[in-house]
């Protein structure tokens, strides 16, 4: 158990909270003044993750923080406070109420190491979400006609493996998928090329808290921040009035970039997932 002092943990805090407000801060000030942002909103409203959360350092699992009474952990749920003034999470208390989700989060997670990663769907699931539909989830217009997208929708075999990205596809588009997919089966499709699958590192990291350090809750925050960018600038959508670019996946340079960005965000992903791993076989299994 790393013993931190209260200069060591006072400090990682102050870090952490500059280093979170890089974004927190802009999406605070857009939802005051009532804006909404197609690509970053994302993070904090599918995710249900509340940007409050984001700001919160964690020591996590291995950690306990000395002379620390008067630190904001002892008001958090999942923490003890002993009587020699350290502050630790208690595990215990997490197990109670998150430990058959906590189960069931390991079990994606390693199925995501294990199945084999895929390379070739070319983010078409956006495209599918459109599909032969006037009307989009995304107040962005798209980049080719309506005929157009769906034409590249139907030129295409559809290789989908992730169950919450194809529970949004249009009703016509499901039958198109080469795979049906279910939230019973989903461990036996969930695999690490996937872009929502490294996304999803940052909510089983939230869903973690507090054992889970700040750093690497943030280190999640950051890969979801640059893998939602390519899916939307893959998507069908043209968000060029954004300030982004496009990345053309209807062609072969486009399909060439896809692949090349997708290829490195799975490498960033994989020492984050072992990590969550790790934390995760610790209080379940150790």
């Amino acid at each position: 158990m790393q013993q931190l002092t209260r200069a060591q943990w006072t400090d990682r805090m102050k870090r952490h909270e500059q280093r979170a407000r890089e974004w927190i801060d802009p999406h605070l000030q857009r939802r005051s003044r009532g804006e909404k942002h197609p690509i970053w909103d994302f993070l904090f409203d599918y995710y249900s993750i509340r940007p409050s959360r984001v700001l919160r350092w964690h020591p996590g699992l291995d950690a306990t923080l000395i002379d620390a009474t008067d630190a904001p952990h002892t008001h958090w749920r999942d923490y003890t406070v002993k009587q020699d003034g350290t502050v630790c999470a208690d595990v215990d208390s997490f197990l109670s109420h998150r430990g058959n989700a906590m189960d069931k989060v390991l079990t994606l997670l390693r199925a995501s190491e294990d199945n084999r990663a895929q390379f070739d769907c070319f983010g078409l699931h956006e495209w599918a979400m459109v599909y032969r539909q006037e009307n989009h989830r995304h107040p962005l217009p798209l980049r080719l006609s309506q005929k157009e997208t769906d034409a590249v929708v139907e030129k295409h075999d559809i290789k989908c493996t992730h169950f919450d990205a194809y529970r949004f596809f249009t009703p016509p588009a499901k039958p198109l998928n080469l795979t049906v997919l279910n939230n019973t089966t989903r461990p036996a499709h969930e695999q690490a090329g996937c872009l929502h699958v490294g996304m999803d590192l940052y909510k089983w990291a939230a869903k973690m808290e507090p054992l889970v350090p700040g750093e690497l809750l943030l280190d999640c925050f950051e890969l979801a921040r640059d893998i939602r960018l390519l899916d939307m600038e893959a998507s069908p959508y043209d968000c060029r009035e954004l300030g982004y670019g496009v990345v053309p996946i209807e062609t072969p340079e486009g399909k060439a970039e896809y692949v090349a960005r997708q290829r490195g965000f799975t490498e960033r992903a994989k020492p984050l997932r072992h990590r969550l791993v790790a934390i995760l076989e610790a209080v379940l299994e150790g």
